[in-house]
């Protein structure tokens, strides 16, 4: 069995942490085109848990794909996206937050440390975690264990923990190391869980829009009309497209979902400029 084999079988899963409500991570969930059910995770936290067909077919590693996911949530959205991912091989996170570069850490199957430990300190302090005692435990995730007891899944486990103190609580039955079918399965029986699905552009459209107005940066966004609006979406468009492209030429889901996202997100600008009343 090849390695790419056992990196996309049924050892493989992944999550999706955004410091936003459901109601505010669905609209934005939508336009990556992946089937996903959406619940409360704690606080103000939500988790997707996505069908997983980009890795299971084998197209994509799953960290791959991740990453462009959590970029592409977050990129046009004032809350940060956490994606958590595990395969045979390796397990790690991703945290995208705005334009940011993204940062991250992996871990080996056996929990050996294969990052820098200088991401650990900029994901909590993007994150607003304290600087002293929730970096001094990541810091602990970072270190060597000779004794093995801490394989890479325990290692996001205790990532987990630390995030506690953040608000976040993943409901139950949602932990790193399940197989992706049965974190489908615990999130549909959640009471909260809905279904993200593709509905189609007028209504991705509509629910963006509505998504915008309803946000709590509305107030903070450029006017509809003014140059500064046309400029932002503008921008947008001048970044996504050649994100799509470079995702499509490689292959990349991720990359070209985030791409798509910001088409998307520059193209809603300039609806929103056009359609909605002057002031």
């Amino acid at each position: 069995m090849s390695k790419d084999t056992v990196r996309t079988g049924s050892a493989t899963g992944a999550l999706l942490l955004c410091r936003a409500e459901p109601a505010s991570v669905a609209p934005a969930a939508h336009l990556l085109r992946e089937p996903m059910l959406v619940t409360g995770a704690g606080g103000p936290w939500s988790v997707l848990v996505p069908e997983g067909r980009p890795w299971q077919d084998g197209s994509e590693p799953v960290d791959r794909v991740l990453t462009g996911w959590a970029t592409a949530l977050a990129v046009g959205a004032p809350w940060p996206a956490l994606a958590l991912w595990w395969d045979a091989d390796r397990a790690g996170f991703t945290l995208a937050s705005g334009f940011r570069r993204p940062v991250g850490y992996v871990w080996l199957a056996d929990g050996t440390p294969a990052g820098e430990d200088e991401a650990m300190r900029t994901f909590a302090a993007r994150l607003g975690l304290d600087p002293v005692l929730d970096v001094q435990a990541l810091d602990r995730l970072t270190a060597p264990d000779p004794t093995r007891v801490l394989d890479a899944r325990a290692r996001l486990r205790g990532l987990l923990l630390v995030l506690a103190r953040a608000e976040v609580a993943l409901p139950a039955g949602l932990a790193p190391g399940e197989p992706q079918d049965r974190l489908r399965e615990a999130a549909r029986a959640h009471p909260g869980a809905r279904t993200v699905a593709w509905p189609g552009w007028r209504e991705a459209v509509r629910a963006e829009l509505d998504a915008v107005d309803a946000s709590p940066l509305g107030p903070w966004l450029p006017r509809s009309g003014t140059s500064r609006a046309r400029a932002l979406a503008l921008a947008q468009i001048a970044v996504g497209l050649p994100l799509t492209v470079r995702g499509l030429r490689r292959r990349g889901a991720g990359w070209a979902a985030a791409g798509a996202l910001l088409l998307a997100h520059g193209a809603f600008g300039l609806v929103h400029d056009l359609t909605r009343p002057r002031d």
